[in-house]
Parts: structure tokens; sequence; C-alpha cells
């Protein structure tokens, strides 16, 4: 039997089935996915089973035949398509960069201060800017469209970046109170909350997300 999440992406697939593929179209998808899976959980928590609460979120859609019009013609506008797609790719390659530096300037300055006569928490801190490199490239990879994948969700993307943020976050904040306190299990603590929350987060956007595979 399939779920509803399967439900969803074959009643999408079906109605966009004659459109050329194109990342506006994916996006489209992603959004009517969203928009559905929100409307079955509302119907559902008012007491409709889950058959009637899919039917009723279809019936919500309206008639999408306007939508599937549009992007077939944005299909068929390749010069569009590629603008839309360059101006995006530009945004991520600029991110990619971005998280790159502050990843290598957090690992040198905390190798730099490692090496200089100053508390071992202070050493740690730069490491810091390792979370912030790692969360802006994480999103910047997901939100880039190359030829064999599609550029994911800006949400969905956001998203990941959190829960790999929450990871990095919860090992530099295990080696700064591991440092600052000299107790192993303070450092435990600090880990396991943070990659606790990071790693269901990740699951969960694993289990629940659409394939981006062109």
């Amino acid at each position: 039997m399939k779920n509803i999440d399967e439900k969803i992406n074959e009643y999408i697939d079906k109605v966009f089935a004659e459109v050329a593929p194109s990342q506006q179209l994916f996006d489209l998808k992603e959004e009517l996915a969203t928009n559905m899976k929100e409307k079955i959980g509302d119907y559902t928590s008012r007491g409709l089973d889950e058959e009637q609460a899919f039917r009723e979120a279809v019936a919500s859609l309206g008639d999408l035949s306007g939508l599937v019009e549009d992007m077939r013609k944005i299909g068929q506008d390749k010069a569009r398509e590629t603008v839309y797609t360059s101006m995006s790719n530009k945004v991520s390659i600029a991110g990619i960069i971005i998280g790159v530096l502050l990843i290598l300037f957090g690992s040198f300055s905390t190798a730099m201060l490692h090496f200089m006569n100053i508390p071992k928490e202070g050493a740690v801190a730069p490491g810091i800017f390792i979370v912030g490199g790692g969360i802006v490239l994480t999103y910047s990879l997901l939100t880039i469209e190359t030829k064999r994948k599609y550029a994911m969700n800006k949400i969905r993307a956001a998203f990941y970046a959190l829960a790999v943020g929450l990871i990095l976050f919860g090992i530099f904040s295990a080696v700064m109170s591991g440092t600052a306190t000299g107790e192993v299990f303070i450092a435990i603590g600090s880990l396991m909350v943070y990659v606790l929350a990071g790693v269901a987060l990740m699951l969960y956007l694993f289990l629940t997300g659409r394939s981006r595979i062109k």
C-alpha cells in the first residue's frame, strides 16, 4: 500500500506529465507537495481518515490547468530557463566560496591559537566560524542545479543546513565545554543534545524528500 507521500508525488507527477522538466517545474512540484501535506495534516486532525483527507486536499488545489500551461510555456522557453538557472547558481556558487573560506578561517585560527600561550577554551572559540561555514556550504551545495540534479527547494535546503549546523555546533560546544571544565561528561552532554536534534531533523528531511535526479 502506498504511503501518503508517494500518493501526493504520484498525483502531482500525473498532473504535470506532459510538461517538459525544468527547475521551475521541480520547484512548483515541491511547493504543491508541501501544501498538500499541510492540508492533509489539517484534515486528519479534524477527524477525516487519510484517504478522505487526500481527496479533500486535491479538491482544495482547484483547477491546475492554468499552472500546467504556464509551466509548459516556460519549458519551451529555453532562454528564460537558462537565465533562471544561471542566476540561482551564481548565488549558490558565491555561498560555496564563502562557506569554504569560513571553514578555512576557523580551522587556521584555531590551529594558530592552539600554539599560543592562551587558555585552551580561547583557542577553540574560532571554531564557531567552522559551524557557520558548514551551514552556508550545506545550503549552497543543495541549492545549486547540476547536470544530473535539480536544485533543492530553498526552505528544505535551509532545514538541511540547520540540521548540519546543530551537529557541528554540538561538536563545537562539546569541545568548548570539555576544555573549559575538564569534565568529559559535560562535553558528552553538550554533544548529545545538539547532535540528536540535528540527526532527527536530517532523517526526517531525508525520508520525506522528493528525488532531485533529472
